[in-house]
């Protein structure tokens, strides 16, 4: 590496962590996604970075699975110098004690850079999600105009299948996923300027965020806390863009706001494993709006490889120049396992930029987002436009020709407007209004 590494961060899924490389981007970095940690060649191929994420898939996992994950993984970041190492969760803190804990990443993290305490990030008012007195608050929907509802009473997450957020007290959510005393610094406290009065008494301390205005008093804070070992701190990409801001302030990195144009796809497929009434309602529109709909039976798949006349039928849509969107339907309630599921997805995607050129692919639902990736055979993903905030359009690496130079876009279950797969389709006329 010819430049010190600023920022590492490993995310939970793949759409949270190209959430973490937009406002790394948007801060001005140069940035890259690895599927997986990289090796000192692969940072050595790209000498100007000054961060990189890993999309990882803890977010799916065990509490022993994730520690056989994460303790490698990290041990392999720290290696790389980076003086912010950031456990990258989602912006709901969707997790259990059993399933993606928190709790877990925490204690891994604690284990491989041993700092006095970790910092958790408690909210990210730009992707709309409040923390206030350690208790979350949610808008319905990223980039919509839904309303606001504390967590343990959000349509959504409060029903989420694999991770139902019954808590919005942060405190007592960790808490349940980690023995290590979590304390709080409020936003009362925060008001103050002198951070030597921001007091630190647990192994664990989470900060409320409630404002845009407190991201650059909370980067400042994070760099003060970053000694001789890197500072590792886990949360949403409220981390990446607290940080980013503190940076441009002292003209370490130039703030970016514009995006090269991004030309009208020919023809778009959607890959979608949400169970989201955000993303519901997204298809609903789109499929009122154009776009055929292939429907998979998600239990049939999960048991069995994926039937080949879905590929047919998908190839034959593309090849008519329709856009497609492949789901598993408003009958799919079981909770099904998010590799067989999200590998499904990838290989009809894989299969169907090979056979018909297709030059853009959208992905929806975290869970499944890391499986299809890895089907997809992407090892790396950088940011080339900024169309919904939280769900960046990127440009995919990888050594299968037909996928290399795909334009990807993953995105959450709750991430977008109701006409968001349509953006995609057409973004130009979208991209002038959204700078």
């Amino acid at each position: 590496m010819s430049k010190e590494l600023l920022l590492a961060y490993y995310g939970d899924d793949f759409t949270g962590s190209t959430d973490a490389l937009e406002f790394l981007c948007r801060a001005g970095a140069k940035a890259i996604l690895f599927i997986e940690p990289p090796t000192k060649e692969q940072l050595q191929s790209f000498p100007d970075l000054d961060a990189y994420g890993v999309a990882g898939k803890t977010r799916s996992l065990s509490p022993d699975e994730m520690e056989q994950v994460l303790i490698p993984a990290f041990e392999q970041i720290k290696a790389t110098g980076a003086k912010h190492v950031h456990y990258k969760v989602c912006s709901t803190f969707d997790s259990s004690p059993t399933i993606g804990s928190i709790g877990k990443a925490i204690d891994c993290g604690s284990k491989v850079f041993g700092n006095r305490f970790v910092p958790v990030i408690g909210g990210m008012p730009a992707l709309g999600r409040f923390c206030a007195f350690g208790n979350l608050f949610a808008k319905m929907g990223i980039g919509s105009e839904g309303e606001y509802y504390r967590l343990d009473r959000h349509p959504s997450m409060s029903k989420h299948p694999v991770t139902p957020m019954n808590e919005s007290d942060l405190r007592i959510h960790l808490g349940k996923q980690t023995r290590q005393s979590i304390g709080l610094i409020d936003f009362v406290q925060q008001k103050t300027n002198n951070i030597d009065e921001w007091e630190i008494n647990d192994e664990v301390v989470l900060l409320d965020l409630i404002s845009m205005s407190h991201f650059e008093k909370i980067g400042f804070w994070l760099n003060y806390n970053q000694r001789e070992t890197p500072l590792f701190s886990v949360g949403p990409s409220s981390v990446e863009m607290a940080l980013g801001r503190y940076w441009n302030k002292i003209g370490l990195l130039q703030e970016k706001n514009e995006w090269d144009e991004i030309e009208k796809s020919n023809n778009l497929l959607v890959v979608s494993g949400s169970c989201s009434p955000i993303t519901a309602a997204q298809i609903a529109w789109a499929k009122t709006n154009g776009f055929e709909e292939v429907i998979i039976d998600a239990v049939a798949i999960c048991n069995n490889d994926v039937d080949a006349s879905i590929y047919k039928q998908v190839t034959e849509l593309l090849l008519q120049q329709r856009n497609v969107i492949v789901h598993t339907g408003d009958k799919q309630t079981q909770n099904l396992p998010s590799e067989k599921l999200g590998t499904a997805l990838g290989l009809i995607a894989k299969n169907a930029v090979e056979q018909t050129g297709i030059k853009r692919v959208v992905v929806a639902g975290g869970d499944t987002s890391s499986y299809a990736a890895r089907a997809m055979n992407i090892e790396a993903v950088e940011m080339i436009a900024s169309l919904v905030k939280g769900a960046p359009l990127c440009k995919a690496h990888s050594k299968n020709k037909s996928i290399n130079g795909l334009e990807v876009n993953f995105k959450g279950g709750q991430v977008g407007p109701e006409n968001y797969f349509t953006l995609y389709q057409t973004p130009k006329e979208f991209n002038t209004n959204n700078r």
